[in-house]
């Protein structure tokens, strides 16, 4: 029903479909979490994989329990976008309290959008430089793992003001 909708407005507008969902999901951050959430969760499965099948044996052991370590966090965190991603979605699902007006509805937004991109750095930043750090052995990527935990931590933080916000009022 809702790509036929599309189709409708698309061939109003002289798009295609295809540019037209294209549109849709520039003007929707929450579509775009999502789908950062889902291609991060793969990527994730796909790493995990590998370092299972690919690395055990080329690999000393303390490499691949840091190659699972980025495995490990970018799976929790691209699940943690991904529930982000639905509630920017569907505020209704988890209603601030203070969202009867659209200005909070709004700052409810840019909030979930800040944490689920904070979530996207963290995944880069963490998992990505102990990914670099384990198949090279170069201990400087190592340096870079802190700044993905801040940013993990910052939007854990900025997800746990959110979900307290206006409940003292």
């Amino acid at each position: 029903m809702i790509q036929a909708k599309t189709r409708r407005k698309a061939n109003r507008q002289g798009q295609t479909g295809t540019q037209a969902a294209a549109a849709r999901t520039q003007r929707d951050p929450a579509r775009v979490l999502l789908a950062w959430g889902a291609l991060l969760a793969g990527a994730g499965v796909a790493l995990g994989a590998f370092g299972a099948h690919g690395l055990r044996g080329r690999l000393d052991p303390e490499m691949l329990m840091i190659f699972e370590t980025g495995v490990r966090y970018q799976l929790w965190h691209a699940l943690a976008l991904l529930v982000v991603g639905v509630l920017r979605l569907n505020p209704n699902l988890a209603p601030s309290p203070t969202a009867s007006s659209e200005s909070s509805r709004r700052l409810r937004a840019r909030v979930l959008a800040r944490v689920g991109w904070l979530f996207v750095l963290g995944i880069v930043l963490f998992s990505g430089s102990l990914y670099a750090l384990s198949l090279t052995g170069v201990r400087t990527f190592g340096a870079i793992t802190p700044f993905g935990g801040v940013a993990f931590l910052a939007g854990w933080t900025l997800l746990a003001w959110e979900a307290l916000r206006g409940r003292s009022r």
